[in-house]
């Protein structure tokens, strides 16, 4: 799995800005204003995620590939490989898990959470229509 995989994954989600704020390499991408993927252009074998505490380290005890995020809090979000042998399936599903947990738990004001997410559900609906 590319890099450029996870960005265009990460910039086809609803209301998903791209950002640079710390050098040239490090891409961090938002929703709402709050990061939920973070993943460099250097090194380009791993993406950062937001993580449910409890699901966090039940992945981690679960898959060699997820581990705690460096430079991060290593209850809230992990580091995942993009070289082991993770189905890419299962990447997407842990981006979009971030995604969404940060959509449900950190996007404010409400009547913004309310419009992404009336955004995400047309998203899935047209998605679901093309197959």
């Amino acid at each position: 799995m590319s890099i450029e995989d996870i960005r265009n994954y990460c910039i086809g989600l609803p209301y998903v800005t791209e950002t640079m704020p710390f050098d040239d390499t490090t891409i961090v991408y938002k929703v709402g204003g709050k990061w939920f993927a973070v993943t460099d252009l250097e090194t380009h074998d791993k993406v950062v995620v937001k993580c449910d505490p409890d699901i966090a380290i039940e992945l981690r005890d679960r898959h060699e590939e997820v581990t705690p995020a460096w430079h991060f809090n290593k209850r809230h979000w992990n580091a995942i490989s993009l070289c082991g042998d993770l189905a890419e399936s299962f990447i997407y599903e842990q981006i979009r898990n971030s995604y969404m947990l940060v959509i449900n738990k950190n996007v404010t004001p409400r009547a913004l959470r309310m419009e992404i997410l009336a955004a995400v559900k047309e998203h899935d609906s047209q998605a679901n229509s093309e197959f």
